[in-house]
């Protein structure tokens, strides 16, 4: 059935809940597993704490650090269960751009991702990335809540 899942992870709670769930489906599947984190770009001018607080160098530094140590928690789930993984760190200011792209290069039939559950006004506003991958995306897209 599927071959290779591409499976993102932005380091959030729920991102880091469907690990287990998507890897222990990889096995069933016999499939590898690429599992992509996706930086977003320094911004001298921004709303987020971090890059206020931090030089573009800094910020970069802490940024590929922290992405790495999300892809690690994957690989080794990985590892654990047989299951063949490699990792991707990517930079855009659109993730979800990110992840459909990386899914393509990588020939990914499938893209696993969390659903934080937004509803209404909320969600609509807030949006998601995981809703934008599966409006854009020509890959199947398995949605875990």
């Amino acid at each position: 059935m599927f071959k290779h899942i591409l499976l993102p992870t932005d380091g959030s709670a729920i991102s880091s809940a469907i690990i287990q769930k998507t890897i222990a489906f990889a096995k069933e599947s016999n499939a590898t597993v690429t599992a992509v984190h996706v930086i977003a770009p320094f911004h001298v001018l921004t709303a987020h704490a971090d890059m206020l607080e931090a030089t573009r160098d800094e910020y970069l530094r802490d940024s590929q650090q922290h992405a790495q140590r999300y892809l690690d928690d994957i690989e080794k789930a990985a590892g654990e269960m047989g299951v063949q993984c490699k990792t991707v760190i990517c930079t855009d200011d659109q993730p979800y751009e990110q992840i459909i792209e990386t899914a393509r290069l990588h020939g990914c039939d499938l893209i696993c991702m969390a659903s934080h559950g937004r509803r209404g006004v909320k969600g609509m506003l807030l949006g998601s990335e995981t809703q934008k991958v599966l409006t854009h995306s020509q890959i199947p897209v398995l949605v875990f809540r």
